[in-house]
């Protein structure tokens, strides 16, 4: 971490070859605890309470996570090939200025996350010592200022907490598992093949999809301190196991609590599962995914801290310090806290509409992302000229906007929420798909947009401008091969 401190000193800036560190298996754990957590577990919720069975919402559970993993993976791979955050790059394919777009899309998931988290963590609170209420400002305030803390220290030391936790919850998960299989009992009807219903399906795939999408913005935050020798191969596997399986399994759990107490809210249903399996074990897993909240929420105010910064170095360069790090974190503190006191009791049964529209805000954005990274620019960047405003990536790049554009635009009559059902949507019963279409529209016109595109000549100028970054960096870049 930068200069051995306690409190990390880096933000935005590369990290340089000499302060790379870890080990590239790191990343499971912290992708395993980043999934489980109680806001996990009510995803898996979604298909039982729009009407679906165990059995099908089971496998829509899955495959969503399959789904939206293969996604988020590779986006961890960029970490140790660019040692940036994952959200200032990219600016080589929107523009210097034109990046602020994406940077307010992710804001929200940052803040909209944590807010939820805070309502979360204050109904679970209150299942653990009911003399909590479940709405307590006071207890969402204590929650969200712990998180806090450990975003201060920074990423060695989130690192070393998602390690601890992904060990505990494993047992705990285990535990809870092999109990359900062997003595829980649900109705016949939860089993049954013939229980398929299309819209409860599709909306729990695309629900898992979705919150497994939305770690892509900032998933090289945690792998951008690894060695530059990590290969592509490792970095995305490490990664996409940790993340599939606490997704799956948390979401599962959730998944099996709604199926067995449908008319308790999330918490409670957990508690209620584990308590048929062993009197106590409740409270022992409604604790353990607690304290996964907590950890997942200190990742969240760290990447609106990265955002905040890449977005005033936008409007105006800075030099990355530790006071100008911990003023982020305090004003995407003060953001979270203020909705998250201020929300209506109807706020959590609005998580499957935040989920919803963070997949249609992200969806353009990762197939552009990862367009360019792997297929246009094949991994050839400028470290240099992404913080140069006048720089060879252009203030407005039209080519990532208008892509990102035209992606949206094709999702929106397949939409499917509560404000707003598109045509297609309605002709589905209400079954959203748009995730299958905006992927591959974004990715088409972004990759028609960039054959004017003289690459070749792109590359000579970023080799150029980053003589002397580091001599061990450059050298990399002209021999590395072309990312796989």
């Amino acid at each position: 971490m930068g200069n051995g401190t306690f409190i990390e000193t880096r933000s935005i800036d590369y990290v340089p070859l000499a302060e790379r560190h870890g080990k590239v298996w790191h990343l499971w754990p912290v992708w395993f605890s980043g999934d489980a957590h109680l806001a996990t577990l009510a995803v898996g919720v979604l298909g039982i309470t729009l009407g679906g069975n165990l059995l099908w919402t089971s496998i829509a559970v899955i495959l969503g996570c399959l789904l939206g993993t293969f996604f988020m993976a590779f986006h961890s791979t960029q970490g140790p090939q660019l040692g940036l955050p994952q959200m200032i790059q990219s600016r080589p394919q929107f523009g210097y200025t034109g990046a602020l777009l994406v940077w307010g899309v992710a804001l929200v998931a940052y803040i909209g996350y944590n807010a939820f988290n805070q309502v979360l963590a204050a109904q679970a609170l209150h299942q653990l010592v009911p003399a909590v209420p479940a709405s307590s400002a006071s207890a969402q305030v204590v929650f969200a200022m712990v998180a806090l803390a450990l975003a201060v220290v920074g990423y060695d030391k989130i690192h070393l907490a998602q390690r601890g936790l992904a060990y505990l919850m494993i047992v705990i998960l285990t535990v809870f598992s092999i109990g359900a299989l062997f003595v829980l009992r649900l109705p016949p009807s939860q089993w049954q093949p013939d229980g398929f219903r299309a819209v409860p399906f599709l909306a729990q795939l695309f629900a898992a999809a979705s919150y497994q999408l939305s770690w892509s913005i900032y998933v090289s935050d945690y792998s951008r301190y690894l060695p530059r020798e990590v290969g592509v191969r490792e970095s995305f596997w490490w990664t996409y196991l940790g993340a599939f399986v606490g997704g799956a399994w948390m979401m599962l759990v959730g998944t099996v609590a709604a199926a067995a107490a449908p008319k308790l809210d999330v918490a409670a249903a957990m508690e209620h599962a584990a308590d048929l399996l062993t009197p106590g074990l409740g409270k022992v897993l409604l604790l353990a995914a607690l304290l996964g909240l907590i950890t997942i929420s200190s990742l969240n105010f760290y990447g609106a801290s990265l955002t905040l910064l890449s977005v005033a170095d936008t409007i105006r360069p800075l030099r990355c310090t530790v006071g100008k790090r911990l003023a982020s974190l305090l004003l995407a503190f003060l953001a979270s806290c203020i909705i998250a006191v201020s929300s209506s009791s109807d706020f959590v049964n609005r998580f499957e509409d935040l989920l919803a529209i963070l997949l249609y805000l992200f969806t353009p954005w990762t197939a552009i992302n990862l367009v360019d990274f792997y297929w246009v620019r094949r991994g050839h960047y400028s470290i240099r000229e992404i913080f140069n405003p006048l720089g060879m990536y252009g203030r407005w790049n039209w080519r990532g906007l208008s892509a990102y554009v035209a992606g949206f635009i094709a999702m929106i009559p397949f939409f499917s929420t509560t404000p707003y059902t598109g045509p297609v949507a309605r002709a589905l019963g209400g079954a959203d798909i748009a995730m299958l279409v905006g992927l591959p529209v974004a990715a088409g016109v972004y990759l028609l947009a960039c054959r004017s595109i003289d690459l070749e000549q792109e590359r000579r100028r970023a080799t150029a401008a980053d003589v002397g970054l580091e001599p061990l960096y450059a050298e990399n870049r002209r021999s590395r091969p072309t990312p796989r």
